[in-house]
This record gives structure tokens, C-alpha cells and sequence, in this order.
């Protein structure tokens, strides 16, 4: 059985800014290679958004879509192993993805399952690509039709920095929605509800400052925890690991 406290991941990590015209759809382009003598077992935290990935393993290679994430996720790669990834903005995939989001929550799924044939060729192309990474974000471009939705970076926004009881049912009355109505629209655009949304999006912020150097007493203050013993409960939690194993 997979011990999460013992995970070993000596594969290298790097992300990158999106182009410009994909700024407000995408957080970030990144990648990742796994040395060829050793296989790597990556942890993924949950982060309320989804990503499409490339990924070869010797001689194979396939896209996949990582819904969004209620918990870490564990991924085993063998050596020499290239991935490579876009990962959306928080309440952006299902409009590009053409599903809701709940539908894909703590899944990987084939690409091709929602885009077809063009992901298959997508994987193809990637594959002779010195950036994989750029043929992700071009495929994704060209089914972009729209400006994200304002309403879900408002509720990513408000959620992540609000804190104490009531929050949920502020939010819903500042769209103007029920709070059945703002369940509806999380599950959507999110893959869970406004009160997961609120966690999972307060422990990525606790561990960017956590990252930038603040001491965690004053990180679990600041990101809206009761105390430090209440961000240490959200991590084992959420990461199946302590945040100083984190950092």
C-alpha cells in the first residue's frame, strides 16, 4: 500500500506563464520529466480547478483530463517518463472541456472522451513537440469562444479570502442567487460545492505563503484558520501530509 508520508519524487517541475490571448482562461503551463534510472510518485493537491495533460511513457502517449481534486492524488510514473500540462483557472475548464465539472471531480479521464478524434492527434503532435505544453494551450485556444464567466472568478475570489460562519450564504446573496442556486453553479464550474470550494482554495493559499516564507502561525492567521492546529488538520486532510512535508 502506498504510504503518502514516504513519497519519493525525484522528477523536476517547472511551469510557465500562458500566452497573453490565454491569460484570463489559464493559470499556468507546466512540465515535468522523471529521471531515466528512476520511477517518481507525484503528489497532486487539490487546487479547484482541472488540467489537461500529455503524457508519454516510453513508446506511449495519450492526453488525459485531472478533474478537480477533493483530496491529494497519488501518480506513479516509470522512468523517463515526460508529462506535460495546462491547468485552467478556477471556475474556467467546464466551458472549454464541454462538461461540468462534478462529473470529472478526483477523476482522470481520456481526453479523447470529451474531444474525440482531435485528441488523439493532439497526442500525436505533442509528441514530436519541443513543448508539449504549447500544442496543449493552442488546442485549448481554439475551442476558447467566450470570456471566462464573472460570477465564478467572484465566488473563487470571495471564497478563498472570507472566513467564520455565514460565508456561503454572503456570497450567494451578493449574485443575487439562492444558496440551492450557488450550489448548482460550484458543482459546474468548480466540481464541488461553494464549502469544499472555500477549503480547498484556502489551503492553496496558506501554502503560497507558507512557500513565501511566512512562519505557519502567522500563515494560518492570515489564510483564515482558527489556529495552526486547525491548518496542520487541513493539511493531513486534504494532503495526507503535514505542510512542513509539503514545503
Amino acid at each position: 500500500m502506498l504510504d503518502p508520508m514516504a513519497i519519493e519524487d525525484p522528477s523536476a517541475y517547472r511551469e510557465r506563464r500562458p500566452p497573453a490571448e490565454l491569460a484570463e482562461h489559464v493559470a499556468n503551463l507546466w512540465v515535468r520529466e522523471v529521471p531515466a534510472a528512476t520511477p517518481a510518485t507525484i503528489r497532486v493537491l487539490p487546487d479547484g480547478s482541472a488540467d489537461i495533460m500529455w503524457l508519454q511513457q516510453g513508446s506511449a502517449v495519450t492526453t488525459l483530463v485531472a478533474g478537480p481534486d477533493s483530496r491529494a492524488q497519488f501518480t506513479e510514473l516509470t522512468p523517463g517518463s515526460r508529462m506535460a500540462g495546462l491547468r485552467f483557472a478556477p471556475g474556467v475548464a467546464a466551458t472549454v472541456l464541454g462538461v461540468p465539472l462534478d462529473e470529472l471531480r478526483d477523476q482522470r479521464v481520456a481526453l479523447s472522451e470529451l474531444w474525440g478524434p482531435a485528441a488523439i492527434e493532439l497526442a500525436e503532435r505533442a509528441a514530436s513537440s519541443a513543448e508539449p505544453e504549447s500544442m496543449l494551450a493552442a488546442a485549448a485556444a481554439r475551442r476558447i469562444t467566450d470570456p471566462p464567466d464573472s460570477s465564478a472568478s467572484f465566488i473563487a475570489r470571495t471564497l478563498e479570502r472570507s472566513s467564520g460562519p455565514g460565508v456561503v450564504a454572503r456570497v450567494a446573496d451578493q449574485l443575487g442567487l439562492s444558496e440551492r442556486q450557488l450550489l448548482r453553479r460550484c458543482l459546474t464550474a468548480f466540481g464541488y460545492g461553494p464549502k469544499t470550494l472555500q477549503q480547498v482554495l484556502r489551503f492553496q493559499r496558506a501554502l503560497r505563503l507558507a512557500r513565501a516564507g511566512g512562519r505557519l502561525v502567522d500563515v494560518a492567521v492570515l489564510s483564515g484558520y482558527a489556529d495552526q492546529a486547525h491548518l496542520a488538520r487541513e493539511s493531513r486532510r486534504l494532503a495526507g501530509a503535514p505542510i512542513t512535508q509539503l514545503l
